[in-house]
């Protein structure tokens, strides 16, 4: 199990799926126009050439260079004549995704032994793999998007960071930028997520947590049991019969009070001040990249490179409460289970007149960004290859009451999605990750779900789920999803009266 099993299980798929929808598909399709026809001007040494319509930097076509250049001696040898530019073409630089989607896999199973040193192999390799399969993250692994470069880049920096290697993890971050702009945001998170980590480091703070210890054979003395990121090792003392070498597992909880708000402020800020310097010196790489993100900025006038009245920033804060029910949902097997709901509950009658407060507030905020803040963006309305086209018409468009009665479920979804995170990361850093969340999909005027993978893989990487059983049928669902997208896009395709071409249903 390992790094390895990890890789050879997703490029089980990655392979014959790629080839199947390569001999289906094998033209561009969607944004795929777009793209393919502008790496394949790189390939031609065209650099000065560029698409008006795209809105992203060219980090991808740059990838795909790198990439063609690598298996070119090997196709050169296929077939003599073959030149550098037939090289790129729609199947190699679809290929490059499906490297990438197995190089992603092996990252996640990396951050999560890191994250969580005390989890044995075999559940950080099941829970890699589950991940892999994602339905955002697999579909755009066939496809010549941006999608899957970009979370790539995205969790290399972070394990960068993580393991404190800053100007390799500013490095990476100036790739994610080149490749999306918005991991821009995504770059100050992890050097925030970095700072709560080196200015709390020497507080013992305290939290409730079951984790596995695994005794095997002898009496074991003690095991070192690692609580999360943010927190100091501690010891837990195990002992099993002598003469028994059966492998036993139990569960211990640690039963304690976390810091506050406040008090991880007041915490974090006199620390903060006391190692300014130290800290401006070891995250100056990350200042330097977001130095030119801005002047990148200002002399583009604006964030978004092409299309620009098509992806005007716009205040859509309604595409945050979609965000939260849809991760919901993609994590809902490990976030809803009996145990869960019972503690939310729990914790909410404990504190009932604080909960009424709080949740007043957030049906308020839900009512004012549903009414005043929900964006129907012309491409939402007009294409109907997209499923959110549908969820749009036939969910939130049924009658003129339902964006209302779904406020609800928006708020019982964050409200479980903050009170799981809340139990393994510190209060500042819930805050953060929101605010991020925020900072990247409220500007976005158009719903589209595959915005909400990477903070999506950020939030259940931090969340720690660890339940053996709602692992397997989060996997279970996932494949199930993803088999039904995939033959909806290869096996049912369709026809517009107002313009040639098959069309295809798509994410």
């Amino acid at each position: 199990m390992g790094r390895i099993a990890v890789a050879t299980i997703v490029s089980l798929w990655v392979i014959p799926i790629s080839i199947l929808v390569n001999h289906i598909v094998p033209e561009p399709y969607m944004d795929e126009i777009f793209h393919v026809p502008q790496a394949q001007q790189y390939c031609n040494g065209n650099f000065r050439s560029w698409d008006p319509m795209i809105t992203t930097p060219p980090g991808l076509y740059y990838l795909s260079l790198a990439h063609v250049a690598y298996l070119f001696p090997g196709m050169s040898l296929v077939k003599a004549d073959h030149s550098f530019s037939e090289g790129c073409s729609t199947a190699i630089l679809r290929s490059v995704n499906g490297v990438l989607a197995v190089f992603c896999s092996v990252l996640v199973y990396e951050i999560i032994i890191h994250l969580r040193p005390a989890l044995d192999e075999r559940r950080a390799t099941l829970y890699a793999v589950v991940l892999a399969m994602y339905p955002l993250h697999w579909f755009f692994t066939f496809l010549y998007y941006t999608d899957v470069v970009s979370l790539a880049a995205v969790l290399a920096m972070h394990l960068a960071c993580l393991k404190k290697k800053y100007w390799f993890s500013a490095l990476l971050g100036a790739v994610a930028v080149v490749i999306r702009q918005t991991n821009i945001i995504w770059m100050l998170f992890v050097c925030c997520n970095e700072v709560i980590n080196i200015t709390m480091a020497d507080h013992k703070d305290k939290i409730d947590v079951d984790d596995t210890i695994r005794i095997k054979g002898q009496p074991t003395p003690s095991n070192t049991v690692t609580l999360g990121p943010n927190l100091r090792k501690r010891k837990a003392s195990t002992s099993v019969d002598a003469g028994t070498h059966l492998i036993s597992t139990r569960k211990i909880s640690l039963q304690t009070c976390k810091l506050g708000f406040l008090d991880e402020i007041k915490a974090i800020f006199p620390k903060l001040w006391h190692m300014k310097l130290e800290l401006l010196f070891s995250f100056s790489p990350f200042i330097l990249v977001l130095a030119a993100f801005v002047a990148l900025v200002r002399w583009n006038g604006s964030v978004v490179l092409g299309a620009k009245d098509a992806h005007a920033v716009s205040p859509h804060f309604a595409q945050i409460l979609y965000f939260g029910l849809f991760s919901a949902l993609a994590m809902a097997p490990t976030l809803f289970s009996l145990r869960q709901t019972v503690h939310l509950f729990w914790s909410m009658w404990k504190n009932k007149f604080l909960t009424f407060f709080q949740m007043s507030l957030a049906f308020i905020a839900g009512f004012i960004a549903v009414h005043f803040f929900s964006i129907a963006h012309p491409y939402l309305l007009a294409d109907n290859r997209h499923y959110p086209f549908y969820l749009w018409r036939k969910v939130i468009k049924a009658h003129w009451s339902m964006k209302y009665l779904l406020i609800p479920l928006y708020v019982y979804s964050w409200l479980s999605i903050i009170t799981r995170l809340g139990k393994f990361q510190r209060k500042i850093w819930v805050l953060a990750f929101v605010l991020a969340t925020a900072a990247v999909l409220v500007p976005a005027p158009l719903i589209e779900f595959r915005y909400y993978t990477t903070p999506f893989f950020f939030l259940i990487l931090h969340s720690h789920a660890d339940d053996y059983r709602s692992w397997l049928v989060t996997g279970l669902l996932y494949i199930t999803v993803n088999i039904y997208t995939m033959m909806m896009f290869l096996y049912r395709p369709f026809h517009w009266s107002h313009e040639p071409g098959t069309q295809r249903f798509i994410w």
